[in-house]
């Protein structure tokens, strides 16, 4: 058998930010495995390079790149529109891509950028996608150590917190803490379907996420602290375990942090919370869908 049928039997891969950091260490083994990689990136310029540096460096040709802005409802419906007419199965999706804002900003949608981003847009996206998921299909969502200190509450969807002060460290834990509850949400809905859904804590990166846009201090940082965390390929390694990895195949429902299950507190594996919150998120994005026109209808009732 050829190297490129061996590819086309592994099947397909969708990755989010897959020219970032962390996204192109896990592009990188997801096509050096020899996956069809479709690269979901914030600017096809960027991306359209970074694939050429891994076909490059794997020998996998079989990598497309999308633009998409997950800060839009209208791009990732647009995008996912696509998707669906174009495939018939996925084997991987990992939501990677995230942000943490500087300063107080909402998208055109009105939900709060950090967000959107973090949480409204794996929800969407992985929701669209999933009549192209089958038994043994994996996802894998990006959280982040500081979901700890998450929480959700009235002002969560349009101003990350209830404070009347932008935060960014609590406006991204609370988003980090709702991807969290919708990794575990998701993995109970789709486990008599098959799908292994898991989330992955990359530690402390060294990644654009961590800049401050302050000079002095990005400049110290880069001098005293990058140097001793994590590199993009260290940070990307579980998740790349949890896509990868057979003996992972069959684990759904799980945090992973440096390559081990973690234990959560019972909080975090509360199915009365977690079901709470996907039923306020799919009020939120129904009601926002209810003042567009033109665009593909949601549906969150799996």
């Amino acid at each position: 058998m050829t190297q490129a049928r061996t590819r086309i039997m592994k099947g397909t891969a969708i990755i989010t930010g897959a020219d970032g950091g962390m996204g192109t260490e896990i592009t990188r083994a997801v096509a050096a495995a020899g996956y069809h990689v479709i690269m979901l990136c914030y600017t096809k310029i960027k991306g359209t390079e970074r694939k050429s540096q891994l076909v490059l460096e794997t020998g996998n040709t079989d990598i497309d790149v999308y633009q998409i802005d997950l800060s839009s409802l209208e791009s990732i419906l647009e995008v996912t529109g696509k998707l669906l007419q174009r495939l018939t199965s996925i084997e991987l999706l990992m939501n990677n891509a995230g942000t943490l804002s500087t300063h107080f900003a909402q998208t055109n949608d009105g939900f709060e950028r950090t967000v959107a981003v973090n949480y409204l847009a794996p929800f969407v996206l992985t929701n669209r996608l999933v009549p192209l998921m089958h038994e043994g299909t994996r996802v894998v969502n990006m959280v982040s150590c500081t979901y700890a200190i998450g929480k959700t509450g009235s002002r969560f969807f349009t101003h990350g917190s209830d404070s009347n002060i932008f935060w960014r460290i609590p406006v991204y834990s609370n988003s980090k803490y709702a991807l969290w509850m919708f990794t575990y949400e998701l993995s109970e809905r789709l486990k008599e379907k098959g799908v292994r859904v898991n989330a992955a804590d990359p530690g402390i990166v060294s990644t654009n996420i961590i800049r401050m846009d302050i000079a002095v201090i990005d400049w110290l940082a880069d001098i005293f602290f990058r140097p001793i965390i994590r590199t993009p390929r260290q940070g990307a390694d579980t998740a790349i375990r949890l896509l990868l990895d057979e003996d992972k195949a069959d684990i759904t429902g799980q945090l992973f942090a440096s390559g081990k299950a973690c234990r959560l507190k019972p909080k975090f594996t509360d199915r009365t919370a977690s079901t709470r919150l996907w039923e306020e998120t799919a009020a939120q994005l129904t009601q926002w869908s209810s003042t567009q026109t033109g665009l593909a209808t949601l549906d969150f009732s799996i």
